[in-house]
């Protein structure tokens, strides 16, 4: 049975072995260490304490997960947030990005959150560690994309460039 919740941090090893992939097999992060446990506990205390952070259940094991923070810390970005998700390797294609994001996107809106973005690597040109379904994957679900930057992140011996991309979720009264 799947169930959408609320992580807290003692769900961080968990979720630290569904991010580890990302960060040893793909270009997807660009973190090149794996954060400790204790620096992963201290991440989710830190979003859950004002921005929602959900994990989607499956048969009682965690499939993914997705949360919202704050857009650089400054005031009058205060409607609008960045969402970042993964899932676990094995899950994906079974539609469990789309309930995430669903949901993460109800509790934004419902906080009066207007505005999403998702900060998304982007080959130069596709290659085992980096293809272009994340940003097929938020074209799907309302994103377009708003910029580029080039070259920026570098990984496994290769440069790959970022992308940002929005959805507008709510009315600018």
């Amino acid at each position: 049975m799947i169930k959408i919740r609320n992580v807290n941090a003692e769900d961080a090893a968990e979720l630290l072995k569904i991010y580890e992939y990302y960060v040893f097999n793909t270009a997807i992060t660009f973190d090149l260490k794996l954060p400790s446990v204790d620096d992963f506990k201290a991440k989710i205390n830190k979003i859950i304490s004002k921005y929602p952070y959900i994990c989607l259940v499956d048969d009682g094991v965690i499939k993914g997960y997705a949360y919202s923070h704050e857009f650089y810390g400054k005031e009058a970005y205060r409607f609008s947030n960045e969402v970042t998700i993964y899932l676990d390797i094995e899950s994906k294609g079974k539609g469990y990005g789309r309930l995430l994001y669903n949901e993460l996107e109800k509790r934004l809106k419902a906080n009066g959150i207007l505005n999403l973005y998702a900060c998304i690597a982007s080959p130069i040109t596709p290659d085992k560690y980096l293809n272009n379904n994340s940003e097929q994957f938020h074209n799907h679900l309302g994103y377009k994309r708003i910029g580029l930057f080039t070259k920026c992140g570098y990984k496994f011996n290769t440069w790959y460039n970022m992308i940002w991309m929005e959805k507008i979720i709510g009315e600018h009264k």
